[in-house]
């Protein structure tokens, strides 16, 4: 009896609960995609909602009367240039841009010599078909300044079936990324550190060495990098002499095969072949002016969808699942389109307030003049959550007369919080150290933090490490072999 009543006991609890509306997620989920990807999102939902309409341009278009003065900005803009073939095509909206635009698309990094240029100038000599180089060029395209993928091989045969319409196979874009892998210089189209030395490692002459070489750097990786060789020598069963051989074989070999095109040592891994910016910031005469091109239409809801539940007055159970289905493909389109909307709004507002945080870098293209700043001070400047801030930087670029920055290109922290010395300031600092170096006695950390320290930037060593490192530069000990 006393076990029945203890199963009908009542107990309160307290629980603190958050969820997401339909509409936060959609419009987070808006927020996170790149430019082409809500462009082709736009695309998908008009296809597959028959409530979801473009509206027509000039929609509702009338002349202003005489004395009323109704000209927009965007309209007062155009007004400055003296004729139409002045207007620059982004104002104009126009997509297929020429390459004497400087704001084309696909925009190119300015980065020296073209290292997909010179991979697809040895693909030519292939005879390969029109549709194979074009994946080639796709596959090219998505490697970076250091010769490494950016993507990954079912994405780029995604992007040949839908952009350009080229009925292939996943074994047969795979097949192609390997004739590059096979290309000069060796390394090229690597996915990571250790299958670009792997690559190279291929190219080497057959031996002992080269074997050990091999077992090292697929069995042993992570005690290779750390450096830990004590742990590495009673782990691979070679002599001492061979052992040493090997490693001298891995040291010789370039981390980034990529520069050796590019010219860049230090390139950014996070620099493509070709992107599309989101945002073009212009400088006249100290007058920043911040566009945000774009080929999304504008949307409205189809009108035979705004009048049909006044005209489906419901009398059977047809009509009213009739009636229902009006109305919540009426509610899907007002969504997307309130979505579309405040996507834009939103990345407008972190846009400008990253132009006003760094005006001095917009003004002069000068890396130098970056001043620190971090997520939490766009939030503080927009009033927008700070995971907010991240998702609307995420994956954007912002063109300016010098070049494509991508977004978090401005994010860098205080190396101390009473400094207002950037990051990137140091970090350029601490580049010219080590180019000016003695390559036969590279600057170890500590060198390094004492010689910032003469020229004004009072940092730990941890910092100058983490520094280093982000920039891309091994430890002394491993600059002496390269």
């Amino acid at each position: 009896m006393s076990t029945q009543k203890d199963s009908l006991r009542l107990q309160q609890q307290q629980k603190l609960h958050q969820s997401l509306s339909p509409l936060q997620v959609q419009f987070v989920r808006a927020l996170e995609m790149t430019g082409p990807e809500m462009e082709e999102e736009v695309r998908r939902e008009l296809d597959e909602n028959p409530a979801l309409e473009e509206a027509p341009e000039h929609q509702n278009e009338e002349l202003p009367a005489q004395d009323e003065f109704k000209e927009s900005a965007e309209e007062l803009q155009m007004a400055d240039y003296r004729s139409e073939d002045d207007i620059p095509s982004y104002r104009l909206g126009i997509s297929n841009r020429s390459a004497d635009d400087p704001y084309y698309e696909p925009e190119a990094v300015d980065g020296g010599n073209s290292l997909m240029e010179h991979i697809i100038s040895q693909l030519a000599q292939m005879h390969l078909s029109a549709d194979d180089m074009v994946i080639a060029r796709l596959i090219a395209g998505n490697i970076d300044d250091n010769g490494y993928m950016t993507r990954s091989l079912q994405s780029i045969t995604d992007d040949a079936a839908i952009q350009w319409g080229i009925d292939t196979t996943y074994e047969r874009v795979k097949e192609i990324w390997r004739m590059i892998r096979r290309c000069d210089p060796s390394g090229v189209g690597a996915v990571d550190l250790r299958d670009c030395l792997l690559l190279q490692l291929d190219m080497k002459p057959a031996g002992k060495s080269r074997d050990v070489a091999r077992e090292m750097l697929t069995h042993y990786f992570d005690l290779f990098s750390r450096m830990r060789f004590r742990e590495l020598r009673r782990a691979i069963k070679a002599g001492s002499e061979t052992f040493d051989e090997a490693l001298a074989l891995i040291r010789t070999m370039n981390p980034k095969p990529g520069t050796v095109v590019t010219g860049n040592t230090f390139a950014d891994d996070d620099r493509t072949a070709h992107i599309t910016p989101d945002f073009i910031v212009e400088n006249e005469g100290g007058n920043l002016t911040l566009v945000m091109p774009s080929h999304i239409p504008h949307l409205q809801v189809e009108q035979t969808f705004v009048n049909a539940e006044v005209e489906l007055r419901p009398r059977t159970r047809r009509d009213e699942e009739a009636a229902a289905f009006v109305r919540s493909k009426r509610a899907e389109a007002e969504n997307f389109i309130r979505v579309v909307s405040m996507r834009r709004e939103t990345l407008l507002r972190v846009m400008t307030a990253i132009m006003k945080l760094q005006r001095d870098f917009f003004l002069t293209d000068d890396e130098l003049q970056l001043r620190p700043m971090i997520l939490r001070d766009v939030s503080a400047a927009t009033g927008l959550d700070i995971s907010v801030v991240s998702r609307a930087t995420s994956g954007k670029y912002v063109a300016t007369g010098k070049g494509i920055y991508p977004l978090k290109f401005f994010f860098n922290e205080r190396p101390k919080d009473d400094s207002d010395t950037s990051s990137l300031e140091i970090t350029d600092a601490l580049t010219r150290l080590i180019s000016s170096e003695d390559k036969n006695a590279p600057m170890s950390d500590e060198a390094l933090t004492a010689a910032l320290r003469k020229q004004g930037y009072d940092i730990a060593r941890r910092t100058v490490a983490k520094y280093r490192e982000r920039a891309g530069i091994p430890v002394a000990r491993l600059r002496h072999f390269s």
